[in-house]
C-alpha cells in the first residue's frame, strides 16, 4: 500500500502482526552522559508525576541522561558531583572527546548477542537525546557545535549486529528538545514543552535527520520523544517512513499542540501525536486489557542512561520483573526495557544479570508469552491468593501463576475448562490431571514442581 503526504492517508496504517506478537523490545540509553554516569537516586517518574508534585523533581532528576539540564542548577546535587569530580571549569562538551575513544573497543555483537539471550524482539537505540548529540555522523551535522556526534556510526554498528541475530531495530530520537539549539533550563513540567524548538532551522535538520535514518538503516519504529516542531508537516514525514517501511511504526510522542501534553497528576500514558501507531506509557502501565496497542518504556533502574549511584537496591528484582512483564503482555502490552550502558557500550553486570534471568525463564515460558493475545479478561487468582495472568494463542488458553504454589494443586477461580481440555505444565511433555469444581478449575500440579518466579499453564481448547 503506498499512502499520500497527509494524516489523513497515514492514519490508515495498521499496527503490523510482527510488533503484536513482538512482546520484549530493549531500550538503549546511550551517549556523552554515560561518561559522568551520575544522577540523584530517586525514584520512578511514574509515581511522581501521578502525584503532581513535580517541584524538585528536574533539579534531582534521576535520569542521568538528563545530566547537562541537571548540571545547569548551580545549587544542586549535579553540579556538586561534577565539579568535585572533573572541576567547575570541565564543560558538558568536554565529555565527547573520552567518549569518542573508548566506544573503539565496543564490540556491537557482543551487545546484540546478550539482547539475543533475554529473548528480545526488537531493539530501540537513542540516535541523539536532549543534549543533541548523534550517535552516527550524519550529513546534516549540528550547525551550533562542529563535530558534536561519534565518530563511529555505532548507529549503523548495531543495526547491523541486531539483525544479525534475528531482531528488528528500531530507532528514537529526540525530536522536539534539543539542548545544542536552545539551551534554557527546564525546572518545571512547563518549560519541557515550551522550550521545544520551534524555528525553521530546527524544523528542517530534524526533518532532515529521521529521512537520513530512515534512508541509512530502515528502522522498524519511528520512536519519537518529547514532542515536535509545529511547522513540521507530518503527514508528508510519515508517508514517507511508511513508503519506505511498509511495516514500521510509530510512537505517540510526536506532539504538535501543548494543548496535548500530559499534564501532572495524571500518569504518562495519554496519546499525544496527531497520528501514532501505539502508546507509550513510561514508568506506568494498565489495571485493564487495552484496545490501543501499547509500549511499557521503563528502566530496570530508576533511570533510563547508566548511572552508577544506583547500586542492586535501586533495580527491578528479577521476579519483579518477570511478573511486570506478564501483567503488561496480559494486558496487549509490549515492555520496552531499558539497559544503560556505560561509555565503552559494557553493559553493567547487574543490568545483564536481569535480562539473562529474563531470557532463561522465557526459555520455558515463552510460549505463553510470544505471538499471543489478550484473552477476554487478564488476571485471575486462585483460592490460596496467588495472582494469576491470562493470554491466548489459537485454542489456547495460558494461565501464568505470578509464584510458586504451596498446595499440590491450584484452584483458579471462576474458570471452567471443556471437558476435553488437555493441560499441562510450560516445560513439560506430561499432562497435568484436573476437575472442574462447580466454577473453578483445580489442577494437580507436578510433585516436583520448582519454586519459580512463575510458573505458565497451557489449557488446549479454550483459548479464542
Amino acid at each position: 500500500m503506498s499512502f499520500e503526504p497527509t494524516l489523513e492517508s497515514v492514519k490508515t496504517h495498521e499496527v503490523p502482526d510482527w510488533f503484536h506478537d513482538a512482546k520484549l523490545g530493549i531500550f538503549i540509553h546511550w551517549g556523552l552522559y554515560s561518561v559522568p554516569a551520575w544522577a540523584p537516586a530517586g525514584g520512578d517518574i511514574g509515581e511522581v508525576f501521578q502525584s503532581g508534585d513535580m517541584s524538585a523533581w528536574f533539579e534531582n532528576n534521576s535520569y542521568a541522561e538528563w545530566y547537562l539540564n541537571t548540571l545547569k542548577f548551580e545549587n544542586g546535587p549535579t553540579r556538586q558531583y561534577h565539579d568535585t569530580r572533573y572541576g567547575s571549569d570541565f564543560a558538558y562538551d568536554d565529555f565527547a572527546a573520552g567518549f569518542n575513544s573508548v566506544l573503539r573497543r565496543w564490540q556491537p555483537d557482543d551487545m546484540a548477542a546478550l539482547f539475543s539471550e533475554a529473548k528480545a524482539r526488537y531493539v530501540v537505540l537513542t540516535t541523539k537525546h536532549h543534549d543533541g548529540f548523534t550517535l552516527w555522523p550524519s550529513a546534516h551535522p549540528c550547525p551550533h557545535k562542529p563535530g558534536y556526534h561519534t565518530m563511529r556510526d555505532i548507529v549503523g554498528d548495531l543495526t547491523d549486529a541486531v539483525r544479525e541475530q534475528g531482531m528488528r531495530m528500531a530507532l528514537y530520537y529526540s525530536g522536539g528538545l534539543d539542548w545544542a539549539f536552545n539551551e534554557a533550563r527546564i525546572e518545571q513540567v512547563q518549560d519541557v514543552w515550551g522550550t521545544i524548538v520551534q524555528t525553521p532551522e530546527f524544523v528542517e535538520y530534524s526533518v532532515a535527520h529521521w529521512k537520513e535514518l530512515i534512508e541509512r538503516y530502515q528502522p522498524s519504529i519511528m520512536w519519537n520523544d518529547i514532542g515536535y516542531p509545529a511547522a513540521a508537516d507530518l503527514g508528508e514525514l510519515f508517508a514517507y517512513y511508511y513508503n519506505s517501511v511498509p511495516d514500521g511504526l510509530i510512537n505517540d510522542r510526536f506532539t504538535q499542540s501543548r494543548d496535548q501534553r500530559p499534564k501532572a497528576g495524571e500518569p504518562l500514558t495519554t496519546p499525544r501525536g496527531p497520528h501514532f501507531d501505539y502508546i507509550t506509557p513510561e514508568y506506568a502501565t494498565f489495571d485493564e486489557i487495552q484496545e490501543v496497542k501499547w509500549e511499557c518504556c521503563r528502566g530496570i533502574g530508576h533511570s533510563f542512561g547508566y548511572n552508577r549511584a544506583e547500586g542492586d537496591e535501586e533495580l527491578l528484582a528479577e521476579d519483579e520483573l518477570i511478573h511486570l512483564f506478564v501483567d503488561i503482555v496480559s494486558k496487549n502490552g509490549n515492555l520496552l526495557l531499558n539497559v544503560g550502558p556505560m561509555a565503552d557500550g559494557t553493559i553493567p553486570e547487574n543490568q545483564a544479570e536481569r535480562l539473562r534471568g529474563l531470557g532463561r525463564w522465557l526459555d520455558r515460558n515463552g510460549d505463553a508469552i510470544f505471538d499471543t493475545r489478550p484473552w477476554t479478561r487478564a488476571e485471575g487468582v486462585s483460592a490460596d491468593g496467588l495472582a494469576i495472568r491470562f493470554t491466548a494463542r489459537d485454542d489456547t488458553l495460558f494461565a501464568t501463576l505470578l509464584g510458586t504454589p504451596r498446595q499440590s494443586d491450584i484452584r483458579i477461580e471462576n474458570l471452567e475448562a471443556p471437558d476435553a481440555a488437555g493441560i499441562r505444565l510450560l516445560g513439560q511433555e506430561a499432562p497435568l490431571s484436573w476437575r472442574q469444581d462447580g466454577g473453578d478449575l483445580v489442577i494437580q500440579l507436578p510433585p516436583d514442581l520448582p519454586v519459580a518466579h512463575a510458573h505458565s499453564i497451557a489449557i488446549e481448547g479454550m483459548g479464542g
